[in-house]
């Protein structure tokens, strides 16, 4: 059985959790988001304690499943309080980035410019090279942060490329005469 599934997550002040047959919505300050509940697997709230329990412990693929609605009911209630970020570096002569409304516009070395088209639910904030993607959903978030970092991962030689901050490039000893 699943050590994450069995513990209980708790509610902080101001979210509500509504529960029903297939899915779990979590409101909060921020938004609102909704995870499944997958076969098998039932939810009960007490106070500000959400508990999921697993109904069918022999069936293999129903174990699976009880940690992942675990994580994802907890990651839902991490968003719709405090939200998610991720950081992005940009490192390289000439590398910038601008936030236009629901659109980033991206200067990477190419001989045009890159702009990327931010979805719903995601913002993102620009300060000198230093590019914060922020909002609710954990996936969607990581999932932005990647997608604009696959523009121009770093390279080994020089460094150069957008980075997450904090990320470590190994970088290699180039050519010797």
């Amino acid at each position: 059985m699943s050590r994450i599934g069995k513990q209980p997550v708790t509610l902080p002040a101001g979210v509500s959790a509504s529960i029903s047959s297939d899915s779990i919505t979590i409101k909060g300050s921020k938004g609102e988001l909704t995870s499944p509940l997958f076969a098998g697997i039932t939810a009960t709230q007490e106070d500000n304690l959400l508990t999921l329990v697993c109904s069918n412990l022999e069936d293999k693929k129903t174990k699976s499943f009880f940690g992942l609605a675990r994580a994802l009911v907890a990651s839902n209630v991490t968003g719709v309080s405090a939200g998610f970020e991720k950081k992005l570096e940009l490192k390289g002569v000439g590398y910038r980035a601008q936030a236009q409304g629901r659109s980033l516009n991206l200067s990477l070395g190419f001989s045009h410019p890159v702009v990327y088209e931010l979805p719903e639910g995601v913002s993102a904030v620009v300060e000198a090279s230093i590019i914060t993607v922020s909002g609710i959903d954990k996936q969607r978030v990581g999932q932005v942060a990647a997608e604009i970092r696959a523009y121009r991962p770093p390279e080994p030689y020089k460094g150069k490329g957008v980075r997450y901050v904090g990320e470590h490039v190994v970088m290699k000893e180039g050519k010797k005469a």
